[in-house]
């Protein structure tokens, strides 16, 4: 188990491809710690399961990633109990699809704040950590937003470009510390973020849900097919191995042939 004895939080892993990643880790070993909201027994029956799967303790933490207090204490918790985290990966994220002029500034302000700055925040707690440990690993999933663009989603694609420099900018000033930073971006994935702005995207598209998927989500990726959270948490899994420790800095595209474009 290429993991053991190693620990990790994961935010926004209570479904998609959060959940994904941190049963690959558990798979491996570690000790996770998921984050997010849901129903409450459904998130323990994951909890159980991932504690099941790595043989070693398994956490839940609710707190909320736009307040940076609650992050802070996350990571501590973390700490206090495992040592760690040795690997974060910054997953949490939230969508809203509009025309600029319609765009609701409180819709915008809760992107930013959840997609980009919690990244820098819960980056900031646990380098210092890691930087005693002389080992870490700092994920983020970005996106194939990371990269170029689609109409209608402004808040989404500049905290996704905002990702992309965060990876850059960190990997620089920790690549002597045994601590890589990559970013994953992937294209459109069968998660509930993705269905749930279906019915944005029907109104401010004029589309039927069909033609969304088909002329709007797939049309991007040549493959015609949805990526899988188990193929992000794959790749996300080999970037915490050693044989990946000359992989930092990194945007690493799994998206179906849509940025080869």
């Amino acid at each position: 188990m290429i993991l053991k004895g190693k620990s990790a939080i994961v935010t926004g892993s209570t479904s998609g491809i959060g959940l994904a990643i941190a049963k690959a880790f558990a798979a491996e070993g570690a000790s996770v710690t998921i984050n997010g909201f849901g129903d409450a027994a459904a998130i323990e029956t994951e909890r159980a399961a991932l504690e099941a799967t790595a043989g070693a303790t398994a956490y839940y933490s609710n707190a909320d990633m736009m307040d940076p207090a609650a992050i802070e204490a996350m990571v501590k918790a973390c700490s206090d109990a495992t040592g760690g985290p040795d690997i974060i990966v910054n997953n949490a994220g939230i969508q809203h699809v509009a025309p600029i002029e319609d765009f609701p500034p409180d819709q915008y302000e809760k992107i930013i704040k959840l997609n980009l700055s919690a990244a820098w925040y819960l980056t900031r707690a646990v380098v210092p950590i890691m930087r005693a440990k002389k080992w870490g690993r700092i994920l983020s999933t970005a996106s194939a937003h990371s990269l170029t663009a689609s109409p209608n989603k402004s808040a989404y694609v500049m905290a996704k470009h905002g990702i992309a420099g965060l990876t850059k900018t960190i990997a620089l000033e920790v690549a002597t510390a045994g601590i890589t930073v990559n970013c994953i971006s992937p294209g459109y994935v069968w998660t509930p973020l993705v269905e749930n702005q279906i019915p944005d995207t029907m109104k401010a598209r004029g589309l039927t849900r069909e033609q969304v998927i088909n002329d709007v989500l797939l049309d991007a990726q040549p493959t015609k097919q949805f990526v899988t959270p188990e193929e992000v948490a794959a790749l996300a899994l080999y970037l915490c191995r050693d044989e990946a420790r000359s992989i930092t800095g990194a945007n690493l595209s799994i998206d179906g042939g849509w940025t080869a474009q």
